[in-house]
């Protein structure tokens, strides 16, 4: 009898699992300048965390020139490219301009017939400028970071009446400086904070610093946790920052060194450790910008919170896009659920989801005023 019925509550799962699947063909129309018989094609998204040459998302050639992948796919939205096997060789447009994501809604079994019409790397590339604004300045390319065993280029913005003022300045700590301030170091594009901060009046800017991503290594120094893709070294990154870095911009910058006035912030794996700094180190920041965090690769955060002792006046913003990876808002929601269980003031962890926003230095960028101006609500 115990037999027969775990037989049947197999067959139940196994046809609940397919009921909530759907099977989608991917299949080029048309291909710009590939020999089907030479040339790899991958399709990158949010399916798989983006990576650009995932094996497992390979398209086949087929005799006529086209490229075919069949998966079994959860219903829902997807959102994807297609690539040569990297960033740099992306599909684009004719001209080699940028093109948007490929946004499907799959509801049942699905033909998606893809169009090419250019390659990226076809296309020369436009050099980049510099676009840093005077008040843009670099604390050290080198600096040294003991608890990694690595150094590391630190960014920091100093207010426009900083040399004539003799005040002290409110400090915001944020992650992947290569983004915040110049295109010209950027990888996808910039927030412009230097931009967004030099049209405020005197008297509301503050002190940003910006911390250089590690490259390949920035996943895992994100990550306060081991993951597939190595072994965390969140920890050690967020000591860096307490017991290293602030201690250095304290002692050579004007600053307000207590918690109302510290902040740290990040999107995406930059978010992640943002709230991660905050739960073990609320005593050091009072404040956290929560931009599209990464929660999905370090599950162990939420416990983490759950036992984290937090003060009734820390202030964390969370902010995502409706249009990111599927569990993003979700993601992000558990989260504040979970600080809401703490007693904090709702207004002191507002929670932003952006209709169509996307994963990407623009919509941080557009994020960033409102969060600022929250920010300037608590000193």
């Amino acid at each position: 009898m115990i037999k027969i019925f775990l037989f049947v509550f197999v067959l139940l799962l196994c046809q609940a699992i397919a009921f909530a699947q759907a099977r989608v063909t991917f299949i080029t129309d048309k291909v710009s300048l590939v020999k089907a018989s030479t040339q790899n094609l991958f399709l990158a998204g949010d399916f798989n965390n983006w990576n650009a040459a995932d094996t497992a998302w390979k398209m086949k050639p087929d005799l006529a020139g086209r490229y075919q992948l069949v998966k079994m796919l959860p219903k829902g939205n997807i959102s994807f490219k297609i690539t040569k096997g990297s960033w740099e060789s992306v599909e684009s447009e004719s001209s080699g301009k940028d093109i948007a994501n490929r946004d499907v809604i799959i509801a049942h079994d699905t033909i998606i017939v893809m169009n090419v019409q250019g390659w990226k790397d076809n296309h020369p590339v436009e050099p980049k400028k510099h676009t840093a604004s005077a008040n843009v300045h670099i604390t050290s390319e080198n600096f040294d970071m003991p608890q990694l065993g690595r150094k590391r280029r630190v960014w920091i913005y100093l207010p426009a009446d900083y040399v004539t003022s003799r005040k002290k300045y409110p400090v915001v700590y944020m992650h992947d400086g290569q983004n915040l301030f110049d295109e010209y170091t950027s990888g996808y594009g910039e927030w412009e904070i230097d931009e967004i901060m030099d049209k405020l009046p005197a008297k509301d800017e503050s002190i940003i610093v910006g911390i250089d991503h590690g490259g390949e290594n920035r996943i895992m120094e994100y990550d306060p946790y081991n993951s597939k893709y190595g072994k965390g070294r969140g920890d050690d990154y967020v000591e860096f920052i307490v017991k290293t870095l602030k201690p250095y911009i304290d002692a050579n910058y004007r600053t307000e060194k207590n918690a109302q006035h510290t902040t740290i912030a990040g999107s995406s794996m930059g978010g992640l450790i943002a709230m991660y700094a905050i739960l073990k180190y609320p005593n050091i920041f009072g404040n956290a910008g929560v931009f599209s965090p990464a929660f999905w690769i370090a599950p162990d955060i939420y416990q983490y919170a759950q036992q984290s002792k937090l003060s009734s006046k820390s202030r964390i913003y969370f902010v995502c896009g409706d249009s990111e990876d599927k569990t993003m808002v979700s993601d992000m929601q558990k989260m504040v659920e979970i600080i809401q269980a703490k007693g904090i003031n709702e207004n002191n962890i507002p929670t932003v989801i952006m209709p169509g926003a996307k994963h990407n230095e623009k919509q941080w960028n557009t994020d960033f005023p409102a969060f600022y101006n929250w920010l300037l609500r608590g000193y």
